[in-house]
């Protein structure tokens, strides 16, 4: 049986600047932020499977107060070591979501954040970063990765990872979003990135203003819904303050 670790980075509201801003709920109110602002988790997660260690996106890239990669801190907390991650799934490569690829070590060189792992990136999604840049990409982060000889890089409609992970390119965040349906035994674990990114965002019917194509990433909300509920998925959500992952 797969187990699934949240390894969240915090709270943060983030507006129009694209800038995330910690958010603690005893000391700060929705209603100072600009207009416009989101509150959400920055949530990676780590799955150990019967055959491997998974990373599914890898956050913000924040350090801890000691100047330890956050990630690794988290990861660690659950039991587990950086070097032991087998594969790192990426959704996309937004700045929350692929700002933990790479980390700059002690001697000053910035270098994939797992030495051991396979980092999985559709491949127009990674031309899509390098060319689009800021506010939304870090391409200063990701071409070390690029270049690393880690990158597994995935095209097409849909394909297999192994024999046991399915991804789908599904393109209604960003053009070059895909998503993952991992399976072990009989256990089937869904990471939709961020068109399946909050536990409310399945159950309510809308266009969201910060979707490439809010109509197409609506109607994938609504198709993963009702094929996670028939077939018992367990949804891993990266944004959701409240339900990290659960079932429908």
């Amino acid at each position: 049986m797969a187990r699934i670790y949240p390894l969240s980075e915090g709270v943060f509201t983030i507006g129009h600047d694209k800038i995330f801003v910690p958010f603690d709920e005893a000391e700060h109110e929705l209603n100072d932020r600009p207009v416009g602002s989101l509150l959400v988790e920055v949530q990676p997660f780590l799955v150990a499977t019967a055959n491997d260690l998974l990373v599914f996106d890898t956050g913000l890239g924040f350090r801890e107060k000691d100047g330890t990669l956050q990630l690794h801190h988290n990861i660690r907390l659950c039991g587990y070591e950086p070097a032991q991650v087998t594969k790192v799934l990426l959704s996309h490569l937004h700045k929350d979501h692929a700002g933990g690829v790479t980390y700059k070590s002690d001697a000053g060189i910035i270098q994939p954040t797992f030495p051991n792992a396979t980092y999985y990136i559709y491949r127009d999604e990674a031309d899509q970063a390098l060319r689009q840049g800021a506010p939304s990409y870090v391409p200063e982060e990701l071409e070390p990765l690029f270049s690393s000889g880690q990158v597994s890089w995935l095209e097409g409609k849909e394909g297999h990872i192994g024999d046991h992970i399915h991804f789908m390119h599904s393109g209604g965040h960003c053009p070059g979003h895909i998503v993952f349906l991992c399976e072990d035994g009989k256990e089937k674990i869904f990471f939709g990135g961020d068109e399946a990114p909050q536990l409310k965002q399945l159950k309510m019917k809308y266009v969201a203003k910060y979707d490439f194509d809010g109509q197409k990433a609506m109607e994938l909300r609504a198709q993963y819904a009702r094929r996670g509920r028939d077939e018992g998925w367990e949804f891993l959500f990266y944004h959701d303050v409240a339900k990290p992952f659960g079932k429908l």
